[in-house]
């Protein structure tokens, strides 16, 4: 008899290998290898019935997606929910995944659809009590508590089908087909695979949330978030008010879409101008504030970075950064040193974005110069100017994306002066680091 065939699979990471080996080799975990067996490959016998058509004669897809309820949300997705789709939601315990999609669910029913809310880590009681202080308690807003597939599975099936299907969370949920425990790679990707096809079937719009990594990725084979049409992230620091909510793939509408949301008693609420709330009580008489217009996808808003230059008595000074990258921060320091000629080897630097914010845009950059230069100087800059680009390691500041889109944004807050690269549209703007410290402080530190 021919010999089984087998592979042994991570269940960290869902690497295959043909051998057993203590580490895994690809995320280096220990004694995370689990023996599966290999597909058997195709008879040779075996015939398609797919065949190629041309895109011309097929006919256009007929569903229309439908409003959410939410301002803001039904342009972040594209044009609101469309029927058998499949969304994942992931982010951090506590940030409020389980409160936006309960507020989801129930505008869905209040506008006369069925939705069922399954929850794998709640029971009842504790869905309907936050269902409560929500005021999302609706007749046509269903909800289970289970952790096993087959028990609602079959929902989707019948005749009655709901129109919204939320999972919470897919890392909870086992199926009978597969084995391992819950969050396991086999389940969570039988689950998913289950629950796409059969939404995907049957006009059944579908969200799943996802539990993070320590590193903020979504858990799991990075297969789940192939299989879905939508990937989303809410992020936000819990001790603040503010949620981001991010789009990082998306086919039914734009991706790197940004929405941002306040948490308050009753829920999430939609920011209308983030500009307005990131600035809170900002005092421009102090030093050491700068105010940058930030762009985080398509939508910018403005920030204040803040610094905090103070001298040293450490053989090695601090360098301590909050909201972004602490290696752009070393990197303009030594720009700061090398063409200022500020001795801030001597001093403690420390820096924030306010507002809890974490960002990645290169505009920051000519924000945290002007407030590194403002601490260290104890000069604030004026009172309503604001800055964006980016700084290179020969002290040039280069226009960044969307300089346009910025500018017009700048103007519409009445922001002047505005401080921006030189460019051809813009032969006033900004050339290098020294240009900064003449215009802002009249002199070069």
């Amino acid at each position: 008899m021919k010999p089984r065939q087998i592979s042994y699979v991570c269940s960290a990471c869902a690497a295959e290998t043909p051998r057993w080996q203590g580490q895994c080799p690809q995320c280096k975990g220990w004694n995370s290898l689990r023996e599966a067996p290999k597909s058997a490959p195709a008879k040779p016998g075996h015939v398609s019935l797919a065949k190629p058509v041309s895109l011309m004669d097929e006919a256009e897809a007929a569903a229309e997606s439908w409003k959410t309820g939410l301002p803001g949300l039904d342009e972040l997705l594209g044009n609101g929910l469309m029927p058998g789709a499949s969304m994942l939601l992931g982010g951090e315990p506590g940030i409020g995944k389980s409160t936006l999609l309960l507020q989801l669910a129930a505008q869905a029913a209040k506008a006369g659809r069925r939705v069922v809310y399954v929850s794998g880590e709640e029971s009842l009681g504790q869905i309907k009590s936050r269902a409560q202080r929500l005021g999302s308690v609706v007749a046509q807003l269903k909800a289970m508590s289970s952790n096993r597939l087959e028990d609602f599975l079959s929902l989707i099936l019948q005749p009655d089908a709901p129109a919204l299907l939320v999972v919470d969370s897919i890392q909870t949920i086992v199926s009978d087909e597969s084995e391992g425990l819950p969050g396991s790679v086999s389940q969570v990707r039988t689950v998913a695979t289950r629950l796409v096809e059969a939404c995907k079937g049957h006009g059944v719009c579908l969200i799943l949330v996802g539990h993070v990594t320590k590193d903020g990725a979504i858990a799991g084979p990075k297969l789940l978030e192939h299989m879905v049409d939508t990937v989303l992230s809410l992020e936000g620091d819990r001790q603040h008010m503010f949620r981001l909510l991010r789009v990082s793939k998306n086919r039914f509408g734009p991706s790197n879409e940004l929405l941002v949301f306040q948490m308050e008693q009753h829920g999430l609420t939609v920011v209308p101008d983030p500009s307005e709330y990131f600035l809170g009580d900002r005092d421009t008489g102090l030093s050491g504030t700068a105010l940058v217009m930030a762009l985080d996808g398509y939508r910018p808003f403005a920030v204040e970075v803040q610094a905090l230059a103070t001298k040293s008595f450490l053989p090695m000074p601090r360098r301590t950064v909050l909201g972004f990258d602490a290696n752009r921060l070393h990197l303009l320091l030594a720009v700061l040193e090398k063409r200022l000629r500020l001795p801030l080897g001597q001093f403690d630097i420390y820096t924030k974005i306010g507002g809890g914010l974490r960002l990645q845009d290169p505009g920051l950059d000519l924000g945290v110069v002007a407030a590194v230069l403002s601490s260290f100087l104890d000069k604030p800059l004026p009172e309503r100017a604001v800055l964006w680009g980016e700084v290179d390691l020969n002290g040039q500041i280069r226009p960044v994306l969307a300089q346009d889109v910025r500018k017009r944004q700048a103007d519409r807050l009445g922001y002047t002066p505005i401080l921006t690269p030189r460019s051809a549209e813009n032969p006033k703007g900004l050339s290098n680091v020294q240009e900064l410290a003449r215009t802002l402080f009249g002199s070069e530190g």
